[in-house]
């Protein structure tokens, strides 16, 4: 009685080659991931800084706040201090929400009052905040 899984003509030869398919799907499954996860570890920020070509503004009666190269505040031209912008800008929001406001600042004007200015108008609900530029020569 012979056992025919120890005959001669049916020995077959280990495969030498590798299957290369799995390898792939991995690799395809790695990449997808990689794709969607890059963008989420950059930091950079993008964005589209102005020109100083600009257009001039068309908002009637617009509220003018300027800001010196040593910090004072001006509410159209007339010196104001910050307790009083924070009074004025409530005045102004409850005549009008979308009260456009002009925003002139020195190159040297440190951004903490660039910024008190913009947090304070946020505070009293005004939106519509525009920074001015000189046009270029």
């Amino acid at each position: 009685m012979a056992l025919s899984g120890f005959d001669k003509d049916d020995f077959q030869a280990p495969m030498a080659e590798i299957n290369t398919t799995p390898l792939v799907d991995v690799m395809l499954v790695l990449l997808v991931i990689f794709l969607v996860t890059a963008p989420m570890l950059t930091q950079a920020i993008k964005i589209e800084l102005p020109s100083d070509n600009t257009s001039a503004i068309a908002d009637d009666k617009p509220i003018t706040l300027s800001i010196d190269a040593g910090g004072q505040y001006y509410w159209d031209n007339t010196a104001i201090t910050p307790e009083n912008l924070d009074k004025r800008l409530k005045e102004a929001a409850a005549n009008n929400s979308k009260q456009p406001i002009h925003l002139r600042a020195d190159k040297k004007t440190a951004y903490e009052k660039v910024s008190h200015i913009l947090a304070a108008a946020q505070a009293n609900g005004l939106y519509n905040i525009g920074f001015v530029t000189e046009p270029t020569k």
